[in-house]
């Protein structure tokens, strides 16, 4: 494939726009805060934990993205069932008492829905949540995507670029007949399965069979058990000797992913996408998802075999075909970097790449000059104590990131400090634009000249979240936390193990 110049350095830009800041995480921190106060209002509610999943648990949603909370009844107990009637009366009784605390806005109940859900808005910097109950199915795909994220880093991109895409192209919204993002993430995984060589295994190798049947009995037991199962196979596929290595770069797999999906509307007539397997199924032949009465069948891997793309419809199947087709040939071929963030993302986002164009070629440079194009926009890696008791104690296999530990203050430092581990997580165009002036320019590269020749190596200035401020595990870039940790808080950290 003759690889188009501009576009992989367009990519890292626009991923430096979306990808959360810390400030984001602290964000959708604060809501869940404000709904467990709410929670203690609610009688029948007392007692019970707010639990978030969906791309905040997975470590996959953009800095626009949605909240999705789990109330939890029985947290750390026997899992039971929870009928739909008790969670559509459970639901109606904190929907009232979320509009007595006047916190939150355009409060709406899906009592119908398959899951009976609260969309509300937080009055905190307007976060939209989806609240359900006893959402323990959720919760386990969404630790299920985490972990393949940290199989190969180019996952977590390709999903957050997909993502944002389809947002662009109103094709991520289930009510309009289109994608939900569930679906967009097992369509990245899907094409990492069936490129050559591949990228992530047949799902089926992870977990041999559907994982939500096998949550019953005590909780804790239950999910260590897959915690466990999963690890172990995790890591035998990521030390496979004979397995060999796909070098793709971002924009390959990018443009391969439109293309091998640009005729997925021809077929879907006769053929299923299967990540469990990692390849196209025959409809006719799989007695599971018989009778076929879908447009599009995506199975859920982790809940066989449900089809976590029924919504979407066959008029719009038609259309989503031909947008694949299009960005494909547009990424292989256009070399304009405006006309590939117009393809790619929605106007707020064009605007944001516009404002910190200066910044970006000021400061996103290596000690040689070179273009960095692994900045991570400053993020902090998020750890919490809880879940790892909770989740993976004893298990040897990452946590998912659930929020960061907390801030310590710190004093406001120019951005043409040698700061080359700011966690404060300030995005360049958010804050004030540096100044520099060509005093200071001078400045610093004498006191560089001055490093070397007394053999040392001068310390350059690093953006926030470059490589120069991150660790590498398995060839995924990871930030490291800039504030000093006791060792107290380093035993309890969440941090990847081998």
């Amino acid at each position: 494939m003759n690889r188009n110049p501009v576009l992989d350095p367009t990519l890292q830009e626009i991923l430096q726009v979306i990808k959360p800041t810390r400030a984001d995480w602290d964000t959708r921190i604060t809501v869940i805060d404000q709904l467990r106060n709410v929670l203690q209002s609610v009688e029948s509610l007392r007692g019970a934990t707010v639990q978030p999943f969906g791309s905040f648990v997975s470590n996959l949603f953009t800095r626009w993205g949605d909240l999705d909370i789990s109330v939890d009844l029985f947290s750390g107990s026997s899992i039971l069932f929870t009928g739909k009637k008790q969670k559509q009366t459970l639901l109606a009784q904190l929907l009232r008492a979320m509009r007595a605390s006047g916190l939150w806005y355009r409060l709406q109940f899906i009592i119908h829905a398959r899951v009976p859900i609260l969309k509300v808005v937080s009055g905190h910097q307007r976060i939209s949540c989806d609240i359900s109950i006893d959402n323990l199915e959720g919760l386990l795909k969404s630790r299920f995507l985490f972990w393949i994220s940290e199989i190969d880093g180019r996952f977590r991109d390709l999903v957050l670029l997909v993502k944002e895409w389809a947002k662009a192209h109103d094709i991520n919204n289930p009510k309009n007949g289109t994608f939900n993002s569930y679906s967009l993430s097992l369509l990245v995984i899907f094409h990492l399965q069936t490129c050559v060589p591949a990228i992530l295994p047949p799902l089926g190798e992870i977990y041999p069979r559907s994982a939500v049947d096998d949550l019953k009995g005590v909780r804790k037991t239950a999910e260590e058990s897959i915690a466990q199962l999963s690890a172990a196979n995790i890591a035998r596929f990521k030390s496979g000797s004979t397995r060999s290595i796909n070098r793709s770069s971002l924009s390959e797999l990018l443009v391969s992913f439109f293309a091998k999906f640009s005729d997925i509307n021809l077929k879907a007539t006769e053929l299923g996408v299967c990540p469990f397997t990692g390849r196209w199924e025959n409809i006719s032949n799989n007695t599971r998802w018989l009778p076929k009465t879908y447009s599009l069948f995506v199975e859920d891997p982790f809940e066989q075999p449900e089809n976590a793309a029924r919504s979407v419809s066959r008029k719009n199947l038609d259309r989503i075909a031909q947008l694949f087709e299009m960005t494909s040939r547009r990424l292989a071929s256009d070399s304009n970097r405006n006309s590939i963030v117009g393809v790619l993302t929605a106007p707020h986002i064009s605007q944001s790449l516009v404002r910190t164009t200066s910044l970006l070629q000021n400061h996103h440079h290596h000690a040689n000059g070179v273009r960095n194009p692994h900045n991570l926009n400053g993020q902090a890696r998020p750890w919490n104590h809880q879940m790892q008791q909770n989740w993976s104690q004893s298990n040897n296999i990452q946590n998912p990131p659930y929020w960061p530990g907390p801030a310590r203050p710190r004093p406001q430092q120019n951005w043409s400090q040698n700061n080359p581990r700011n966690m404060q997580g300030q995005t360049p165009f958010r804050g004030q634009r540096p100044v520099i002036t060509q005093a200071q320019t001078q400045q610093q590269q004498q006191q560089q000249k001055s490093q070397y020749k007394n053999g040392k190596q001068p310390m350059m200035n690093a953006p926030s979240g470059s490589s120069q401020s991150q660790g590498h595990i398995n060839g995924a870039s990871v930030a490291r936390p800039g504030a000093p940790i006791s060792q107290s808080q380093r035993g309890q950290m969440w941090r990847p193990r081998n």
